[in-house]
Order: structure tokens, then sequence, then C-alpha cells
């Protein structure tokens, strides 16, 4: 290494001391909570650990955190809106019901397992699967209303099942 060349590890490092503060500022705004707004900061130069290479390059740290910090955002969001959506089921239900914590604890698991597979699959291949699983819709009904055949829609199905099962075996 050259005098005036900077390590990957010396470049986090320097990111961190300049641009962390106002990345947990911008957080803050976004979140209105100072404690996650801290937490998905830190979850950001999480990440930049698996990219130290590249952070010597770098010409917009700004941009870099914020376009990270911003999908950790999304994600966030996403896992409260199930989180909420879990526990207004529960609240309609009789306690006698309940699950103990430890059964929430992976029932949450596996509805964020299932929610992130979900994402990952094409757009028509997800609509195909929640309008045949939570709907009850024919594969008839569903190829006209995604406008493809009945033979898409079967194709469709196949490869939602398979990410379905890879879930399982995970």
């Amino acid at each position: 290494m050259s005098v005036g060349e900077i390590s990957p590890q010396q470049s986090l490092q320097h990111l961190y001391r300049e641009h962390s503060g106002w990345l947990i500022g911008w957080l803050r705004k976004r979140l209105g909570c100072a404690d996650n707004a801290a937490d998905l900061a830190q979850d950001t130069f999480l990440r930049l650990l698996a990219r130290e290479r590249e952070l010597p390059a770098l010409r917009e740290p700004r941009a870099y955190l914020s376009t990270i910090a911003h999908s950790l955002l999304v994600n966030f969001w996403r896992r409260q809106a199930i989180e909420q959506a879990y526990l207004d089921a529960l609240a309609r239900q009789p306690e006698s019901l309940a699950p103990s914590p430890e059964a929430g604890e992976l029932i949450m698991e596996t509805l964020l397992a299932i929610d992130a597979m979900l994402l990952r699959l094409p757009d028509k291949v997800r609509q195909a699967f929640l309008l045949s699983q939570l709907d009850g819709l024919t594969y008839a009904v569903i190829a006209r209303r995604l406008q493809v055949s009945e033979r898409m829609v079967k194709k469709y199905m196949a490869q939602a099942m398979l990410h379905c099962l890879m879930l399982a075996e995970a």
C-alpha cells in the first residue's frame, strides 16, 4: 500500500466518523424515533463491512449511505406492518387461543420468511399464488384477471410452489 492509499478498514472508519451523525439524523426524520434511527444507521454500516473493498473509490458517500439506509428503512416498515397485522389478528382471537411468546416468535419469523419469499417472486407469479391461496380463485378466473392463459397460471403456480418448498426446506 502506498503512502497516499487508504485501507478499506480505514475508509470504513473514516466514513463512519464523517457521516454517521448525518445518517442518524436522516433516518430520525423518516422514523420519528432516535433509537430506531440509531439501530438502522448501525445496520447500514454493518452492510458496508461486506463491501469494504469498494469504499476507497466511493465518490458520493451520503448518496451511497442513504441508498443502503433507504432499503433497510423499507424493510423495517414492511416488518412493522407484518408485525402489526399479526398483532391485530391475535387481538381478534379469544385469549385462550393466544400462542406462547416462543410460538409467537416462530410465527413472526415464518410470516417474515413467507413475505421475503413472496417478494422474490415475479409480480404475476406472486399475484397468481395469492389469488389462488388467499382468495380461493380457480386457475380460469386467475387467468382472466391476469390476462394470461390457464396454462400460464399453472406455470406460475408451479414456480410459486417450488419457492414454498425451498422455504420449507430452509
